[in-house]
């Protein structure tokens, strides 16, 4: 590969061939934008063993990934002047009784202290905005809103229902619509969202230890309260063609000063950032910062399956990967190294700077951390601590001196665990610890009457 050029389509190819075999993934697809020139490609099964081809064409479950869109769903009533960004969310939910006084801004840059998850009986709720009201009340901030990052799917169901408030029509009306028929794209959705006869979507995978089974995932479980957060379905080009609209010459679909507000990083003065998911949280989009030019994108992890997009608007450069297994994770780390010794510069993750020495973790480290209905419990364990997410112990902790991690599956097997990281936080005043901190979401210490 690195003899070739990076956008070369029988390099990406078999590139792509050779990893999805060395991470047992059954199906990707590829798509690199680069000197105004797009190339997209497609190996494997959308189902495995079935002899589906996966085309250039074929929508995958984008997950979180759907947040983007949404956010810029969002941004495009904030130019037409039907919200403003620093209105408070719920003066324009007037139904939903809520009494967050988080804005539109910090909601789509994850700043306005709402918990991380959308409860199990979402799809029960009866509707969206009785879940809102119900559920987002009954929470403890994780932190009062503007002074942390803390990644929130609650958060962007409040941001959908915004858009079905002020345009009348259901989310994936409006995003069709305004987004995705002006570029001549059809969606596809996921899970409660999709509508019958519409377009198919690929089947996830998950690979598992031992043996490395391969076990087909029949549907990505998604509730209609969740379309706004998971719930779009798209290939790896249309991705790419979505994310050309916030390059530095952008496509005709929003103003340039919208493309410009949802790069700016909203963080500035937030003394908790995205630690351990990127360097910095704009409008929708993460950014990341390797030491040359600002990349900005968004990762998106389902049942069974992984996406990940990175842009660069300077050069123009995008890069989309949409896979079908959760190993999926641990091949786009692959492909991330393989471009960068092509001479494009991807980010993987922000910066995780865990080289520090190992060491102990003091013993206020220890103890219960909630995050809404997430209940973390840390203890001691072998070498080093134990993390346990509503209920025994699934991960293992390296510390360094600065209560920073790295956090793999308990047991797991290196080839199929992705190692994420955290961080442990003093409280300012107090010095005690007060927060743990992983994969992006604040989890502030407290008791259940589980542990």
């Amino acid at each position: 590969m690195s003899d070739q050029h990076p956008i070369d389509e029988p390099g990406l190819s078999a590139l792509l061939e050779r990893l999805c075999r060395a991470h047992r993934v059954p199906g990707a697809q590829l798509a690199v934008h680069h000197r105004d020139r797009t190339v997209s490609v497609a190996v494997g099964e959308q189902v495995l063993g079935v002899g589906r081809p996966v085309r250039r064409d074929s929508a995958f479950p984008l997950a979180s990934l759907t947040k983007p869109f949404t956010a810029a769903l969002v941004m495009t009533l904030v130019a037409d002047g039907d919200a403003g960004l620093d209105d408070p969310v719920a003066c324009h939910l007037p139904e939903a009784g809520l009494d967050t006084t988080g804005t539109v801004r910090q909601v789509l840059s994850h700043t306005a202290g709402l918990p991380a998850v959308v409860p199990e009986d979402a799809g029960k709720a009866g509707s969206a905005r009785h879940l809102a009201a119900r559920y987002a009340n009954r929470q403890s901030e994780v932190a009062a809103p503007g002074t942390a990052f803390s990644y929130s799917n609650v958060g962007y169901v409040l941001a959908g229902l915004l858009v079905e408030e002020i345009t009348g029509m259901p989310w994936p009306e409006a995003l069709d619509a305004i987004l995705l028929s002006p570029l001549g794209t059809a969606p596809a959705f996921v899970g409660d969202v999709r509508e019958p006869g519409g377009r198919s979507v690929v089947g996830g995978h998950v690979v598992r230890a031992p043996g490395r089974r391969t076990i087909p995932v029949p549907e990505q479980g998604v509730s209609v309260v969740e379309a706004s957060v998971g719930s779009l379905a798209l290939s790896a080009g249309e991705v790419a063609l979505f994310a050309r609209q916030f390059l530095a010459r952008p496509g005709p679909l929003l103003a340039a000063d919208t493309v410009a507000e949802m790069r700016r990083d909203q963080l500035a003065g937030v003394p908790f950032g995205p630690y351990g998911m990127a360097d910095g949280w704009g409008l929708g989009w993460a950014r990341y910062r390797d030491g040359g030019s600002d990349w900005y994108g968004h990762d998106g992890t389902g049942d069974g399956i992984s996406c990940h997009l990175r842009f660069e608007p300077v050069e123009g450069t995008v890069v989309v990967l949409t896979t079908n297994a959760n190993t999926g994770q641990n091949l786009w780390a692959d492909v991330v190294g393989k471009l960068r010794e092509a001479g494009l510069a991807v980010p993987g993750q922000g910066a995780l700077d865990t080289d520090g020495d190992p060491a102990d973790a003091p013993d206020d480290c220890l103890g219960g951390y909630a995050n809404g209905d997430l209940e973390y419990l840390v203890t001691r364990g072998g070498p080093g601590l134990l993390l346990g997410l509503g209920g025994p112990p699934q991960y293992e902790l390296s510390c360094t001196a600065d209560l920073r991690f790295t956090m793999r599956e308990a047991g797991g097997e290196p080839s199929v665990g992705l190692v994420h990281a955290g961080r442990f936080l003093r409280d300012p005043g107090t010095g005690r610890v007060e927060y743990l901190q992983v994969s992006g979401r604040l989890a502030r210490r407290g008791r259940s009457e589980k542990w």
